[in-house]
This record gives C-alpha cells, structure tokens and sequence, in this order.
C-alpha cells in the first residue's frame, strides 16, 4: 500500500487532492484494514530478518519517511532507530489503525500521515532514507512513485524496499487467478514484474544498487529485498 492525499487540511503532513487512482487504492484498503490488521504475518522469522537488516541501515540522526505504511507496525519497530519517521498511507482507515496503536504506545520519533505512494513526497532531499515495504507491486505506477521516492531523497540517501515480484509466481497467478479477484474487488490493483525488471525500474532513476536480498524462510520467496543509494 501507500502517498497524495485524502489527509484534512488540519493535518500538519496534508497532501494535495487525491487523483482518482489514489482514491480507487484507499477505498480498497479501507474496506479490508481491520482484516488486514488482524492477519497473522506469514513469514515471522522472515519478517524478522527484514528488520534486523533495516535496523541496522538507519541512525538517530536521520529522517526518514516509509510510504505504504499499512497499519504502522513495522513503522513503530524502526521510528526509535532513528531521528524522526513519518509514515504515510493512502488508506485513512490504515493511518488511523496505525494512530490507535502510537496512541497504545507512544514513540515521540514518529508520526502518521494519509497520503499516496504515487505523489511528490514532501520536500525535494528531505529525507535521509525512504522505505517502501510491499509496496511498489501495487502502486499505479512503479516509474513514477520511484521518481517520488527518488526526489524525496537526499544525495547519499537510502531507498530500501521489499516487492513482491508477482512474475516469479505460477504464471496462473498473474495471468487469471489476480486479474478474476480484481474483477470482482477481492484484490487490488497489482503490477506484474521479476526481480529483473524490478531492478531496471530502480536503475532508470539512477539510484545505485547496494544490495539485492530475500529474506524468506518457507519455500520459495518471490519478495525480493533492495537497498538503493541516491548518488552524491
């Protein structure tokens, strides 16, 4: 999930407008948070190993902002890594999920905003490192949130992100079995590539692989972990 605006105007992080895309992803995502909130995560010692490895990327003396935030709960591991996080997401049923939880346990670092991966995120170089974790299969376009996230950054600045590369599935998968939930609004709208393409997309914007991971314990794992530098 997902950053462009359905935040109020009182909101001190509020986007602009939200485009119809934007709006089409946050009715979806509002329907299914209380669900999505309650599902166990599926790989936990994966999960694990993912945060372990970001932990040890950020510093309290970065900002850093995560796009597609979800309910919050990864954003509450990482925010007292670092400086300050804001995480953000198009589904205002998500952020106000991921409120009640920083409200159950406040952590003075972060904070939460609706906003949609797909748009300019804050200020040009603001931040030290941006996070995008299963994410960028279900942006409206992969080029262009990476341009966002891109913008967002520092030079020198981290994009760290872990995507599901829907190709690397059965091809039934992607072919029939998404296209038929889509249809009749059981899943959202999801993009379709491998870790090849994937790494192209990071590669047009110029961003500097650091590392190319996975992080999975069950099986074969189709997310694929990539730490990007934005050059200096």
């Amino acid at each position: 999930m997902p950053l462009s605006a359905l935040s109020s105007s009182s909101d001190p992080h509020a986007f602009s407008e939200a485009t119809a895309p934007s709006a089409r992803k946050a009715r979806f995502w509002d329907r299914a948070a209380r669900k999505y909130a309650a599902d166990p995560i599926a790989d936990l010692p994966g999960y694990e190993a993912t945060i372990r490895r970001v932990q040890s990327l950020l510093s309290p003396d970065q900002n850093v902002l995560e796009i597609g935030c979800g309910t919050g709960s990864t954003a509450l591991r990482l925010a007292p890594h670092t400086r300050r996080l804001l995480a953000t997401d198009v589904s205002a049923s998500m952020i106000a999920i991921a409120r009640e939880k920083l409200a159950a346990e406040p952590i003075p670092e972060l904070s939460f905003a609706v906003a949609d991966a797909d748009a300019p995120a804050g200020g040009p170089g603001e931040y030290d490192a941006v996070l995008a974790f299963n994410l960028l299969h279900l942006v409206t376009d992969l080029d262009g949130a990476l341009t966002a996230a891109t913008q967002a950054l520092k030079p020198g600045g981290l994009l760290i992100s872990k995507t599901a590369c829907i190709s690397e599935m059965n091809p039934l998968v992607p072919r029939l079995a998404l296209p038929l939930m889509c249809a009749i609004g059981k899943a959202p709208h999801v993009l379709c590539f491998d870790e090849r393409a994937l790494t192209a997309a990071f590669l047009r914007q110029g961003l500097e692989i650091v590392s190319v991971e996975r992080h999975g314990t069950r099986g074969k794992d189709i997310r694929v972990f990539i730490v990007a530098r934005k050059p200096t």
